[in-house]
C-alpha cells in the first residue's frame, strides 16, 4: 500500500476592493483618492472587469513606474 500525502492547505485568496471600498478604506486612512485613481475605477466598472482583470490592471500600470 502506498503512503497517502496530507491534503495541502488551500491557499487564500487575495481580496481586490472596488473603488467603493477603497474610497472608504482610504477616508478612514486620511488618504484622499487623486482624480486619477477615482477615474481609473470609474472605468474598471464602466468595462465591468473582473477581479483578476482589475489586479492585472493595476499591476502593469504600476510596474512601469517602479
Amino acid at each position: 500500500m502506498t503512503a497517502k500525502r496530507a491534503a495541502s492547505r488551500a491557499q487564500t485568496k487575495g481580496l481586490t476592493l472596488g473603488l467603493d471600498g477603497f474610497a472608504w478604506i482610504s477616508a478612514v486612512e486620511g488618504i484622499k483618492l487623486s482624480r486619477e485613481s477615482l477615474e481609473m475605477f470609474a472605468e474598471f466598472d464602466r468595462l465591468g472587469l473582473s477581479d483578476e482583470e482589475q489586479d492585472k490592471a493595476i499591476f502593469e500600470k504600476f510596474k512601469k513606474k517602479a
